[in-house]
């Protein structure tokens, strides 16, 4: 018995030290936000957390509390067997959850109505950027409509400009997510869903598909660029100078399924693409119609 309890010791402090040293490594984007809305969803993690350890910790340590206590080589413990109830602890384990989850449904639902991500961030003293984004196997397509242009696996946008992101999937359902700016949205195929993000901060944004869609799924990720207006607009114009146009032609090409592909530019976008995108998996028969009715723009 010496011998397994020593065993036990060894075993839970080599444990508590391997986990100790892969953390202290770990750089979690989550807890780490460089925006506005992502500070805001670590705020409410953090409350939540504490909240529910309000309960965890004192389960956690009562349990060992009464394994030490009503051990067999313990006989000052008092025997009652007979024992039923409490009103007491009954008034306190049921009240004190009550209260825990009444704070948590007031914070949830006004977190929720601020966070809303199809709600519109206050336009300050620049216009919204709109993005539209296609969530393909396995690569990620971003368009600008406003300057016709569009990019894969690779997004770009200014500092201090709200960005409102417009969602769609080609195939499987996905959900995007740039930890460090905002929480993830779903992609779905002949729906669109919205995102809005701002950030102050310039750098490169880690961004992923979050959603198992397959054999490509690990390489589903994208670099979110934040850079000076000034820096933004000559990539605009280096995109603009890229020999590649997209059409929906084009795009039959590029929605093929393909693993970890590069980085690309289209310097022309035909117009309303996106929207064709999303009425492919409203039509019927989409294959054959969806040109003859929105034609090649």
């Amino acid at each position: 018995m010496a011998k397994i309890t020593t065993f036990n010791k060894v075993f839970g402090y080599s444990f508590v030290l391997i986990m100790a040293s892969l953390l202290s490594g770990c750089n979690i984007a989550v807890l780490n936000p460089l925006g506005p809305i992502a500070a805001s969803e670590k705020q409410l993690l953090i409350i939540a957390t504490c909240l529910m350890l309000l309960v965890v910790i004192p389960v956690i340590f009562m349990t060992l509390l009464f394994a030490w206590r009503y051990r067999a080589s313990n006989k000052n413990a008092v025997y009652t067997p007979n024992w039923a109830d409490s009103i007491t602890l009954e008034v306190i384990w049921w009240i004190i959850p009550i209260i825990i989850i009444s704070i948590l449904g007031v914070i949830t639902w006004s977190s929720s109505q601020r966070l809303d991500p199809y709600k519109p961030l206050p336009e300050s003293l620049h216009k919204t950027l709109t993005i539209q984004a296609v969530s393909l196997q396995w690569q990620w397509l971003f368009i600008y409509p406003e300057q016709g242009i569009a990019t894969v696996n690779f997004l770009q946008f200014p500092v201090g400009v709200p960005i409102r992101l417009l969602i769609t999937a080609e195939g499987p359902m996905n959900a995007i997510q740039i930890p460090q700016l905002a929480g993830q949205i779903y992609a779905m195929a002949g729906m669109q869903t919205k995102l809005h993000f701002i950030t102050d901060v310039i750098g490169d944004y880690s961004g992923r598909g979050v959603s198992f869609t397959g054999p490509g799924f690990a390489d589903m990720t994208f670099i979110a660029r934040a850079s000076t207006r000034a820096h933004f607009d000559k990539w605009v114009r280096l995109v603009k100078s890229s020999k590649q146009s997209l059409d929906w032609l084009s795009y039959q090409q590029l929605r093929r399924p393909s693993f970890g592909g590069p980085v690309r530019y289209y310097s022309r976008v035909s117009k309303g693409l996106f929207d064709d995108i999303m009425m492919y998996y409203m039509m019927p028969m989409a294959d054959n119609s969806l040109h003859l009715i929105t034609g090649l723009r």
